[in-house]
């Protein structure tokens, strides 16, 4: 029986992506209620998986997992699912638009909402949660007119009534979602790796990295940076690519970026999605 952990409460798109990941496992699963206590829990053992947001096609980076797995955690990248994220208006019943004075929900939610919110709810005072299910609980314990930004599941999950649906500001609004363990996947022949670093400040630094899958033809997929928090001015780079660490041109190329950066960590291998 697998253990997987997810960004709760019930309801959350985590939870989605947690099922959507394991529906063919025999497992278990258990909320928390950030992203750095449910990758702590796996690092402890109180869980095997962790599901956590990593990417939006409106918002970019959650930058909350990132941090974390740039961190001292030994954990890495065992699997990932692309969730198309619907965003609905959720209220109690009989709630009308123009009664609200709060809106809840996660950063990343209010983000991908703006222009709704702009324009149907300028009086409302925005509110963030650590989820979108946690701000469908907040709205239905509140004796307030409020209303969150959250799933058909939650709104299941707390009674609510959708009072509007699909508000994303674009259609095309997908989520990436990470398995986090303490082991990468074994090699199945389409995988991805990610890794993250930092260079030397001296120019050309980054350039001379980036060159060195191009050398071992290996393509590259996805590049983040973050502030890396030691100085200002200088970053980290998150950068996914096609291949697994087992495949000799990746092995191969991964040392040579080791040997080139002051900061290198491997987050894992695991099957890319298409």
């Amino acid at each position: 029986m697998i253990r997987v952990g997810y960004l709760g409460p019930q309801g959350t798109f985590s939870e989605e992506a947690a099922e959507k990941i394991f529906e063919n496992k025999d497992h278990t699963k258990k909320d928390f209620g950030t992203i750095a206590e449910i990758l702590s829990a796996v690092a402890n053992g109180i869980v095997d998986d962790a599901v956590v947001p990593v990417e939006s096609s409106l918002e970019g980076a959650v930058t909350a997992t990132l941090d974390v797995l740039a961190g001292e955690l030994d954990l890495k990248i065992n699997g990932e699912a692309v969730l198309q994220i619907t965003e609905n208006l959720l209220a109690k019943k009989g709630t009308r638009l123009s009664e609200i004075t709060a809106v809840y929900s996660h950063p990343q939610a209010i983000g991908q909402c703006r222009a709704f919110l702009s324009r149907e709810l300028s009086q409302a005072e925005i509110r963030h949660t650590n989820s979108t299910a946690s701000a469908a609980r907040e709205v239905l314990e509140s004796a307030e007119k409020h209303a969150a930004i959250a799933s058909f599941a939650a709104a299941k999950a707390y009674g609510l009534e959708v009072i509007a649906q699909g508000i994303q500001d674009n259609e095309g609004n997908v989520t990436r979602f990470l398995d986090i363990a303490k082991n990468y996947h074994v090699k199945t022949g389409d995988d991805k790796t990610s890794i993250v670093f930092s260079t030397e400040d001296k120019p050309g630094s980054l350039y001379g990295i980036l060159d060195i899958f191009s050398l071992w033809d290996i393509n590259m997929t996805r590049i983040e940076s973050r502030p890396a928090k030691s100085q200002l001015g200088k970053y980290i780079f998150f950068v996914d690519i096609q291949g697994h660490i087992d495949d000799d041109n990746v092995r191969d190329a991964l040392m040579m970026v080791k040997r080139k950066t002051s900061y290198y960590k491997f987050l894992g291998s695991y099957p890319r999605i298409s």
